[in-house]
């Protein structure tokens, strides 16, 4: 199936230095925007294809290929290899498949972040049990929150999701982190909140992530807490084990990870705005050369420049 993503069909995207994941090698099974969602929060912008059925988007070999030739090719340490990207992993058939190949090639551990909607699909769990590390998100535990905050497809229910994740939980033998995205005014309600807690209680995880916005939403009026907003959530819920996730201020030279920084570039860009300082700490550069790459792409009208909240973001333009 032809990918909808615009320019670089590559399946591989990055590496990022994450604020999650330290160094972090992506990989996108589905095509720009294909999701169970239509989070109003998302980095990605709005969801195009908003669907629940399972399909291949993009052949399960090719993606392995890609990888060992990326192996082949850079010998730099990698702290993950992440699938993720412009869309929801687990809506791919082939997931599973790219998961054993993915661990079979390299010792590197495989990360999955999902939304955990298919999580309710004995499938979708018996193909996640051989990942190293997954992170579901969690932002409502209240329907009509639910539907506030991730515009979800019409045939999920939160009901069978939240027994999704609290199943998988049990049954997973690796690292569990749940994330929990914090919009103001939408999912913020003290009442809320604590029902969020009382159920992130009854499940096994590692670690229970609180994050908010600070990358250009999908929708307009989107609102982020701020960071004492958090610190002051994270004490109230001081009987789980939460961190906050800030942006990462890790500076790597970085630079030898692609050939061709331009595509690097606008792989990742394509996937997630970048600031300035994102992309210095990303590829390794600074000052006039990355400035130089940066004004070319801008003149072949490949990216462009939002203001954000007083911040300039680099995005890849549609």
């Amino acid at each position: 199936m032809k990918r909808k993503s615009p320019a670089d069909p590559s399946c591989i995207f990055g590496p990022v230095p994450s604020r999650r994941l330290n160094v972090s090698l992506g990989i996108d099974l589905i095509p720009y925007k294909t999701c169970t969602l239509d989070c109003i929060y998302c980095e990605s912008g709005k969801t195009t294809d908003l669907r629940v059925r399972r399909q291949r988007f993009v052949d399960p070999h090719r993606v392995l290929a890609e990888f060992k030739a990326y192996l082949d090719r850079v010998k730099y340490p990698l702290d993950y290899v992440t699938l993720s990207g412009s869309g929801e992993p687990t809506l791919s058939a082939d997931l599973g498949t790219v998961i054993r190949g993915l661990k079979k090639t390299s010792s590197t551990p495989v990360a999955v972040l999902t939304n955990g909607t298919l999580l309710c699909d004995v499938r979708v769990q018996e193909e996640l049990m051989e990942a190293d590390l997954v992170i579901p998100s969690l932002d409502a535990v209240d329907p009509q929150v639910f539907a506030r905050i991730n515009q979800p497809h019409p045939d999920l229910d939160l009901k069978r999701i939240l027994g999704g994740l609290e199943g998988f939980a049990h049954r997973y033998p690796g690292r569990l982190w749940v994330e929990v995205f914090l919009v103001r005014a939408v999912n913020d309600h003290p009442d809320h909140l604590d029902a969020l807690r009382r159920f992130l209680q009854k499940i096994p995880r590692e670690r229970v992530q609180l994050n908010s916005l600070d990358r250009p939403p999908a929708y307009r009026g989107t609102r982020s807490l701020t960071l004492g907003e958090l610190e002051k959530i994270r004490r109230d819920w001081r009987d789980l084990p939460v961190e906050i996730i800030k942006r990462a201020d890790r500076r790597e030279d970085i630079a030898a990870f692609c050939r061709n920084l331009e595509n690097s570039i606008l792989n990742t860009i394509r996937r997630r705005p970048m600031t300035l300082r994102d992309l210095e700490s990303f590829t390794g550069k600074e000052g006039d050369e990355l400035t130089r790459y940066l004004d070319l792409l801008g003149k072949d009208q490949k990216i462009e420049k939002r203001v954000i909240r007083g911040q300039v973001f680099f995005c890849a333009r549609k």
